[in-house]
């Protein structure tokens, strides 16, 4: 089995469009996906990027991405690396992917002196979940995922404005 990563390019965009919706259709997400192709491809590839993304092949066919970004670590007082999503298709699933790709992403944070390489998973997601722990990634169970969204963002925001 050959399989390759790469770093993405602007011309990926319609694949990790793809892979994205792919990736929110398993995790039963799709009718979540709402971006706009010209802003992906401005925050991934523009003069200032916020996210990077690495692609699988499995003899030279796409067959999976991740998505990641820094971090920083105070405690450390050092970056990490932050895993938003890494997706496999079915069909390349077993192969081998996606252990490469995640061994890719800890060379890119070794080589970025980095702390740790960090995600999340749903809880639901025993399959990943399990996959995870062989590779030797431990739960984080005594941290608890906090998010601000939407309207509850824009309305803590505009409480900066309020500030003395």
């Amino acid at each position: 089995m050959t399989i390759s990563i790469r770093s993405a390019t602007p011309d990926d965009l319609p694949l990790i469009a793809d892979l994205i919706r792919a990736l929110a259709d398993y995790e039963k997400l799709l009718h979540e996906v709402r971006f706009d192709n010209e802003v992906l491809r401005a925050k991934l590839f523009g003069a200032r990027p916020y996210a990077e993304v690495i692609i699988g092949e499995v003899h030279g066919a796409a067959q999976g991405f991740a998505l990641f970004f820094h971090n920083f670590s105070t405690f450390e007082g050092k970056p990490g690396v932050y895993l938003e999503d890494l997706f496999v298709r079915p069909e390349a699933r077993g192969s081998g992917l996606g252990k490469a790709l995640l061994a890719r992403l800890a060379a890119i944070a070794v080589e970025r002196d980095c702390a740790r390489l960090e995600w999340s998973v749903l809880d639901w997601n025993e399959p990943a979940i399990g996959f995870y722990k062989k590779l030797g990634a431990r739960m984080m169970d005594e941290w608890t995922v906090m998010r601000v969204d939407g309207a509850a963002l824009v309305q803590l925001g505009a409480e900066a404005g309020n500030a003395v």
